[in-house]
């Protein structure tokens, strides 16, 4: 943590010159209008509030309904193969008019849901989440103890065989006017929200330690500000924040969403990622899955936010442009 604050200084002040350096020139135009329409809505992570006659399910795992200017996006399918389908059935939502699906990372809390999800909603529109984007590093193999994991082969094939498609982003890209999908994240500081355990086979033939390199996060570029889901921030989401106004806008912060992997981390770090979401001008936070919750309540007098914007999330809880955090009974805000 020594090393990582202090290095976060010259990071900081020159991180949008060296982040151009790493991302290049996104496929759309990025002059699209801002967006003035945006409601996240959480459908899997361990808390469940009171919804659809106390049906709803939690577990270790994240996915969130993002909607923007009238367009919906997946991101996130959560661990287990049902949880998803059956929260947005609790919560009323129909989800087989969505087209895209994104994937944080590779981690099986996040892809468990991809295949049912599939295979469930095409039956009712072919198109159903027949797009998953992912950051490049997401097929990468991976081994533990010498042995090299299957489960991103299987998910490949299986979603393949169901008629979905893989997109590989090799750098931060608009996939719709206004949302943004950071791609890999340039480990600018020294964040190191990730476990240890895994390694990963790297393009240049070597075995390395696992930093999830695929990790990438969803942008929406806002009237407000930019609002950033975030599947784990296993890139750090200081270095996740700071990509995002590099490559789409440097602007507020209005919205955090999602997981931050900071439930196991030190308070000395979690104290110092607190002041840099201050000097990031972090306006909302919605803390979920591996946030902590700890950490979360840390996070909010560090960075200057209260219990109304800086809430734990539950599954069924929301974030809308007009409204900010509705925590709902559970994370009840005030």
């Amino acid at each position: 943590n020594r090393r990582q604050q202090g290095a976060s200084g010259l990071a900081c002040v020159c991180a949008a010159v060296v982040l151009a350096l790493f991302c290049a020139p996104a496929l759309a135009d990025n002059a699209a209008a801002p967006i003035t329409s945006a409601r996240v809505t959480l459908l899997s992570t361990m808390l469940v509030d009171y919804i659809g006659d106390n049906e709803g399910v939690g577990e270790w795992g994240f996915a969130a309904l993002v909607e923007a200017d009238g367009r919906k996006i997946l991101f996130d399918t959560g661990a287990h193969p049902d949880t998803v389908l059956n929260n947005a059935r609790a919560l009323g939502i129909d989800l087989s008019d969505i087209t895209d699906v994104v994937l944080s990372h590779f981690h099986s809390d996040h892809t468990g849901g991809l295949v049912a999800l599939r295979r469930e909603l095409r039956q009712r529109n072919p198109h159903a989440l027949e797009r998953a984007h992912v950051a490049v590093g997401f097929f990468w193999p991976r081994r533990a103890d010498g042995k090299v994991l299957e489960e991103t082969t299987r998910l490949k094939g299986d979603y393949v065989a169901l008629g979905g498609t893989f997109i590989q982003h090799e750098h931060a890209e608009q996939l719709f006017p206004g949302i943004w999908l950071t791609g890999p994240v340039p480990r600018v500081t020294d964040e190191h929200n990730f476990g240890a355990g895994l390694e990963v086979l790297r393009p240049d033939g070597k075995w390395t330690p696992d930093d999830v390199p695929d990790d990438d996060s969803l942008v929406l570029d806002t009237k407000q500000g930019l609002i950033v889901v975030t599947g784990c921030g296993h890139a750090g989401i200081i270095n996740t924040l700071m990509a995002a106004a590099a490559r789409v806008r440097s602007s507020p912060v209005n919205a955090v969403i999602g997981g931050l992997h900071l439930f196991a981390s030190s308070d000395e770090h979690v104290d110092w990622t607190a002041q840099e979401m201050r000097r990031l001008r972090v306006q909302h936070l919605l803390g979920a899955h591996c946030t902590g919750i700890e950490a979360l309540a840390r996070l909010r007098a560090g960075a200057g936010l209260d219990r109304a914007t800086a809430v734990q999330g539950a599954v069924g809880a929301t974030y809308t442009l007009d409204k900010g955090i509705d925590a709902g009974p559970l994370g009840l805000a005030r």
